[in-house]
């Protein structure tokens, strides 16, 4: 461990909670402009949605990538480089001339994304002891969940002020902010660590993994969907093969033999399934609603995320395993029961419902899981747990879009719904006993 003065160490966490801020924002607003934009810029309309695509793909691809290297270099340059990537391509998005231009910006800022978060979890690993991360994570749950809550919100009323440039720009200027905060911070660099790299290894993992989110998270054409796939099944079979050949794997994939790390990624990435298909389903729900009962619908499921975490924090000091496997649990019984009425009552309970359990569990998984990460692996480490997450979205928001189109909207809950329970008990199992 870095054994740094507490002054330090909190300055450490504010600048990576700075920087975590703007990664719903990126994600939230990309999606927003994409109408605006492809209207507003020369090139082919076909481009528009890769301004999504670009970001999200590349972020996943570089994610673990940006975590090995965040861990054989210095932590802190790291962090503020890939800030100031982000900063840099947001202000230059916001001046694109094409669409072309916007999407290879964006594909930029998705591996700016990728190395603060990875830079941001390597520092805060690095100098935050195993016992006190449930705390911290606490905190990254709050911002994340805030910046979630607020997001499409604050796209919206940017885009109503400077239009959809500004969407890009405030994100940037965020992002500088964190580049500010990290100044004088100490290097962070671990010493003495081994000659040999597996960057194959890294690069195979993280190509695959961005084929598979991108051929399940996106409506592409059919033959891009399948060659992706291809792609993703080659890419595994080659990975094995080169891990096999190697003395030191970047991919620290014994962290996976863990049970509770298993088990909380697996649950995080449950908990994101649920809250992305909600987002959709319970509008499509309450489509006899007002256009005021719908925000209502959403903010019972989102607003509880920006209040709730730090409590989450707390309660998981003595009983984080009980809270998280229960609020898995009650989030299965939801989707299950809003599949037999559409009832405004009923659509209300269950949002409130939702909502309460996702907040009370921010940041909760990732503080128990990554206990278990030592602090020179912390960027790997994280980096394959929000890989793990992330994969775990992906393939539930895909599914559960399949059984809305050959169902109905209520059955995408269903998807969510299962999801949740196999990871309540995932997570019963590999509770210590």
């Amino acid at each position: 461990m870095f054994h740094l003065s507490v002054r330090h160490r909190r300055r450490v966490l504010v600048a990576d909670l700075i920087s975590t801020a703007v990664f719903p924002l990126a994600i939230t607003g990309s999606t927003a402009v994409v109408p605006a934009a492809t209207a507003d810029l020369s090139g082919p309309d076909a481009l528009g949605p890769w301004i999504v695509v670009g970001y999200n793909g590349l972020f996943a691809a570089a994610l673990l990538l940006a975590g090995v290297l965040a861990d054989r270099t210095s932590r802190t340059k790291f962090f503020a480089l890939g800030n100031i990537v982000v900063a840099v391509a947001g202000v230059l998005s916001a001046l694109a001339p094409d669409l072309g231009t916007l999407v290879a910006l964006r594909v930029l800022a998705g591996v700016g994304a990728a190395m603060c978060a990875a830079g941001g979890s390597a520092m805060v690993l690095a100098v935050y002891p195993p016992e006190d991360r449930h705390r911290v994570y606490g905190y990254v749950g709050a911002v994340l969940g805030t910046s979630l809550a607020l997001g499409p919100f604050a796209a919206q009323g940017l885009m109503a002020v400077g239009g959809w440039p500004m969407v890009f720009v405030v994100p940037a200027a965020v992002a500088g902010i964190a580049v500010l905060t990290s100044i004088g911070l100490p290097s962070l660099r671990t010493k003495d660590l081994p000659k040999e790299f597996d960057l194959a290894g890294a690069v195979i993992f993280g190509l695959t993994i961005a084929a598979a989110v991108t051929a399940f998270g996106f409506a592409l054409p059919v033959w891009a969907t399948i060659g992706l796939l291809l792609i993703t099944a080659g890419g595994f079979a080659w990975l094995v093969r080169v891990e096999r050949r190697t003395a030191d794997p970047a991919i620290p994939l014994d962290l996976l033999r863990i049970p509770t790390y298993r088990a909380y990624a697996l649950g995080t990435g449950a908990f994101m399934g649920i809250l992305v298909v909600g987002l959709t389903a319970l509008p499509q729900l309450g489509a006899h609603l007002g256009a005021g009962q719908v925000g209502l619908l959403l903010s019972l499921l989102t607003i509880p995320s920006t209040l709730l975490p730090i409590l989450a924090a707390r309660i998981a000091r003595r009983w984080a395993a009980p809270l998280v496997t229960l609020a898995l649990i009650i989030c299965a019984g939801t989707a299950f029961a809003l599949q037999l009425t559409k009832s405004p009552l009923a659509l209300f309970a269950g949002a409130a419902i939702l909502g309460i359990c996702l907040g009370l569990t921010e940041g909760v998984p990732d503080g128990q899981a990554l206990k278990h990460v030592p602090y020179h692996r912390g960027g790997a480490g994280a980096a394959l747990f929000s890989t793990t997450r992330m994969t775990v979205e992906t393939l539930t928001l895909a599914a559960a879009t399949g059984a809305a189109t050959l169902l109905t909207p209520a059955a995408a809950l269903i998807v969510p719904g299962a999801v949740c329970l196999a990871a309540a008990a995932t997570l019963h199992h590999a509770r210590p006993r």
